[in-house]
């Protein structure tokens, strides 16, 4: 149980996957205006898209150590883990959101299927996570994305001014924002940056 809250509790902080991997880095970071997708919504599937899929992977990815090209098949089976998971996700979503389920099934492909999902299915396949460190490196990842995403949204907002030179204003700015937060994540983390 401590285990899970641990990775957990890194997973969101410490190893962010949009700061310290820059895994999932989308629309959704809001970069490029879209208010299709709603943010709370959009993590909520994706955390239950790595709670189903990185379980998967660690199964997934030990029966396939006793061939020699496992490197290569990994990901087309990383996608298939996903694939499962996105049908389960889908049933449950057809199941319980029945009034909402045309809007949330809009935002499931892009919650599936991106690099932050990939890169926790190959985190936690590969690093030797007990059960309850993927679960929880899974559950952490899926938040910490989404405090992330809060988190550049409240800053863009607050660099849309008029101190902000004009040639900076937007997207350079903002991702200027993301640089400084990723490297204070980085430096929290314990690496030095080495010259």
């Amino acid at each position: 149980c401590a285990a899970f809250f641990l990775y957990a509790a890194a997973a969101m902080f410490a190893e962010n996957a949009v700061f310290s991997r820059a895994l999932g880095v989308s629309r959704l970071v809001k970069l490029v205006d879209d208010s299709t997708v709603d943010t709370l919504v959009f993590g909520g599937l994706m955390c239950a898209v790595q709670l189903i899929s990185a379980p998967l992977a660690k199964v997934a990815n030990s029966l396939i150590q006793p061939f020699e090209f496992r490197s290569a098949i990994r990901p087309l089976v990383f996608i298939l883990c996903s694939a499962v998971a996105f049908a389960v996700v889908l049933g449950l979503v057809l199941l319980i959101f029945k009034s909402a389920a045309k809007d949330i099934v809009a935002v499931l492909p892009m919650a599936t299927f991106n690099t932050a999902v990939l890169g926790v299915m190959l985190l936690t396949a590969t690093q030797g996570f007990s059960w309850a460190q993927t679960m929880g490196f899974a559950l952490g990842s899926g938040v910490g994305y989404v405090l992330a995403v809060l988190v550049v949204r409240e800053g863009a907002r607050k660099l849309d001014n008029e101190d902000v030179p004009a040639t900076f204003r937007g997207l350079p700015v903002t991702l200027l924002y993301i640089g400084i937060l990723a490297l204070a994540i980085y430096g929290f983390t314990g690496h030095l940056i080495s010259f």
